[in-house]
């Protein structure tokens, strides 16, 4: 078996970095989308919510950083084009929402997309051996949990 510098397997490492990518596109689109609730946002909700997406957007931004630097620590190239991140994306793109119901399912939808692409790559990781990676998607599965359960208690 051919291990990388790190003393995984060369190959689960591999696909591994191609599920990150995934995973990296799909939180750009949520950033991005996360961006123009907080510019759009109108309504009695407004200074609730701006600030709401304005919290969710900064620590998309951690996170993106976190999932490019894991990639590049497994050996393996971050995607960092628009065209690579829609191409891979399963989040929804939200253009001019301005509602505030509508953005916020939207929030969901993509939190539930991304616990999707994360415990995949949970369950990779851990085949593979990844604490780094396996450690990294539970901290994310988990906070991503409890602020889907929030946004739905405000929704309902």
């Amino acid at each position: 078996m051919k291990t990388t510098i790190l003393g995984l397997d060369k190959q689960q490492t591999e696909e591994l970095t191609v599920s990150l990518n995934s995973l990296l596109a799909n939180f750009q689109v949520y950033y991005q989308n996360l961006r123009g609730l907080h510019w759009n946002i109108k309504g009695k909700s407004f200074f609730e919510l701006h600030v709401k997406f304005e919290e969710f957007y900064t620590d998309s931004q951690l996170k993106i950083d976190m999932i490019a630097e894991r990639i590049l620590t497994l050996g393996g190239t971050p995607l960092h084009t628009f065209t690579d991140y829609t191409q891979l994306s399963k989040v929804e793109v939200g253009k001019n929402i301005t509602n505030d119901v509508i953005a916020v399912k939207l929030v969901v939808n993509s939190l539930t997309e991304l616990l999707k692409i994360e415990r995949a790559i949970l369950t990779e990781a851990e085949n593979a051996s990844d604490e780094g990676t396996n450690s990294m998607m539970s901290d994310f599965i988990a906070e991503q949990e409890k602020t889907i359960w929030m946004l739905n208690a405000w929704l309902n």
